[in-house]
C-alpha cells in the first residue's frame, strides 16, 4: 500500500508539472499580444485592439468546432504529431504578425487561434481516466489562472523594460515557448497508459464517433444546455477582463510584475480547493461541490461590480477579487466537472468532447459580445462596460447552475424511486449502476 502510494505520488509530480508547464506554455503562443494597448492605431475603422482580440478568438472558435469531431476521435498515437503542428503554426502566425505591414497583420492572429485552439483537449487527454486525474486536472488547470498574467507581465517587461517592439514581442516570447513545450510534449507522450484500476474507478476513455456524441448530448440535453449557456457566460467575462485589463485598469500605477503576482496567489487559493475536491470519492458528491463553488465566484463578481462605486477597491485588489471569482467558476468546468461528470455516468468515451464543445459555444459569444461593443456601445469607457456585462450575465449565471443542482436532484431522486420499485419487483435484489 506503502509503495502504491509512493507511485501515485511520483505520477503526480510527473505528469502533473508536464500538463501544468504544457498549457501554461499554450498560454505563451496566445496571450502576449494583450499587453499592448496598440493606442491610436485601427483596423477598418475598428479599433485595433477589439479587432486583435476578435480576429484571433475567430480563429480559436473555429478551431473549437472542428475540435469537437478532432479530440473525441483522436488515437492515442496522433497527440504528439498534433501538438507539434499546432505549435509550430502558432509560432509562425506571430512572426507574419511582426513581419506583415500594420494594420493588416492583425489577420495573422487568425491563424494562431485556429492552431491552438484544440491543445487543451489534446494535453488533457494523456491524463484523463486515472485515478488520480482529479489532482492531475487541479494541477494543469491552475495554469489557466496564473498564465495569461504571467504573459501579460512579460510582454509589458519587454516593451517597457527592455523597449521590444509591440509587433515583435509576441513572437519572441512564442519563441521559446515553442521549443519546452515541444520538449514537454515528449514527455507526456511517454506516460503510461491507464491501468486495469484506473479503468474499472473512472470508465474507460474512448474515442467518440458521431452517433456516440449525438446520444450522449440528446441523454443529458437539459442539463448540458444550461450548463453550456452558463459557461458562455463565464467565457465572455474571463475573456474581456484577460484580453482587454490594461484598458480597464491603468496597469501604469504598478510594476508589470504584479498581475502576475496577483494570479499567482489566486492559483494556490485555488489549487488549494481544488486538490481537496478531488480527495472527494463520491463522484455525485463532487458534482454538488462545483456547482456551489461556481454559483459563490460568479456571486462574488456580481457584487463586485453591483457595488462598485460604494467600494471604492484599490486596482491591485480589484484584480484579485476578479480573477479569483472568474477561475473558481471557469477552472470548475475546465478541470474536474466533467471529469467526474463522465465517470459518474459511466459514459463511454472522453472528457475532450465535453470540454470542446462548451469552449466552441463560451468563445463564439466572446466574439459576438467584442463585435457588439465595438458596433453599437461605444461611448462607455472599458470600465463601465465591464460591469454592466458582468452584473447581467452573472446573474443569468447564476440561475442556470441552480437550474443545474435541480436537474441533478430531480434525476437523483427517480433514479432512486426507480431502484425501489426494481428491488421490490425482483424480491429486495439491488442493482448496482452510476451514482445517478
Amino acid at each position: 500500500m506503502k509503495k502504491e502510494k509512493t507511485s501515485d505520488f511520483l505520477f503526480i509530480c510527473w505528469a502533473g508539472m508536464a500538463a501544468l508547464l504544457s498549457y501554461a506554455l499554450v498560454y505563451a503562443l496566445r496571450k502576449p499580444f494583450t499587453a499592448a494597448t496598440f493606442d491610436g492605431l485601427d483596423f477598418l475603422g475598428m479599433d485595433y485592439k477589439t479587432a486583435t482580440s476578435i480576429i484571433q478568438i475567430a480563429g480559436y472558435v473555429l478551431s473549437k468546432f472542428l475540435g469537437i469531431k478532432w479530440i473525441s476521435e483522436l488515437k492515442r498515437e496522433n497527440r504528439l504529431r498534433f501538438i507539434i503542428a499546432s505549435v509550430s503554426v502558432a509560432e509562425l502566425s506571430l512572426l507574419a504578425f511582426a513581419l506583415l505591414p500594420v494594420p493588416f497583420n492583425v489577420c495573422a492572429l487568425f491563424f494562431n487561434g485556429l492552431s491552438l485552439g484544440c491543445m487543451w483537449g489534446v494535453i488533457f487527454s494523456f491524463i484523463e481516466g486515472r485515478r488520480v486525474t482529479g489532482i492531475l486536472a487541479s494541477i494543469m488547470g491552475i495554469s489557466i489562472a496564473f498564465s495569461s498574467g504571467l504573459a501579460k507581465s512579460i510582454g509589458l517587461y519587454l516593451m517597457n523594460d527592455l523597449g521590444i517592439d509591440c509587433f515583435w514581442m509576441p513572437a519572441i516570447i512564442g519563441a521559446f515557448a515553442f521549443v519546452l513545450i515541444i520538449l514537454l510534449a515528449l514527455v507526456l507522450n511517454h506516460l503510461p497508459a491507464p491501468t486495469a484500476e484506473d479503468v474499472r474507478c473512472c470508465s474507460e476513455r474512448v474515442p467518440m464517433d458521431s452517433r456516440q456524441r449525438k446520444h450522449i448530448f440528446i441523454r443529458f440535453a437539459p442539463l448540458l444546455l444550461m450548463l453550456f449557456v452558463a459557461n458562455l457566460f463565464i467565457t465572455i467575462i474571463r475573456d474581456v477582463k484577460e484580453d482587454f485589463l490594461v484598458n480597464i485598469v491603468d496597469t501604469s500605477q504598478f510594476s508589470a510584475w504584479a498581475i502576475s503576482g496577483i494570479d499567482g496567489i489566486v492559483t494556490l487559493i485555488i489549487l488549494t480547493l481544488f486538490i481537496f475536491v478531488s480527495l472527494i470519492r463520491n463522484h455525485q458528491q463532487v458534482l454538488y461541490t462545483l456547482l456551489w463553488m461556481v454559483i459563490g465566484g460568479t456571486s462574488l463578481l456580481v457584487g463586485i461590480s453591483y457595488y462598485y462605486e460604494q467600494l471604492h477597491l484599490s486596482p491591485l485588489v480589484w484584480m484579485f477579487l476578479q480573477s479569483l471569482g472568474i477561475y473558481i467558476a471557469f477552472l470548475s468546468f475546465q478541470t474536474l466537472f466533467f471529469e467526474r461528470f463522465v465517470a459518474c455516468f459511466n459514459i463511454k468515451g472522453n472528457v475532450g468532447f465535453f470540454i470542446i464543445a462548451i469552449d466552441f459555444v463560451g468563445y463564439l459569444g466572446t466574439v459576438g459580445v467584442l463585435v457588439f461593443k465595438e458596433a453599437f456601445v461605444t461611448h462607455l469607457n472599458w470600465l463601465e462596460f465591464y460591469n454592466t456585462m458582468v452584473i447581467t450575465l452573472g446573474t443569468a449565471c447564476i440561475f442556470l447552475f441552480m437550474g443545474s443542482i435541480l436537474y441533478f436532484m430531480l434525476r437523483n431522486r427517480a433514479r432512486q424511486a426507480l431502484k425501489e420499485e426494481t428491488t421490490e419487483e425482483f424480491g429486495g435484489t439491488r442493482l448496482s449502476g452510476a451514482n445517478f
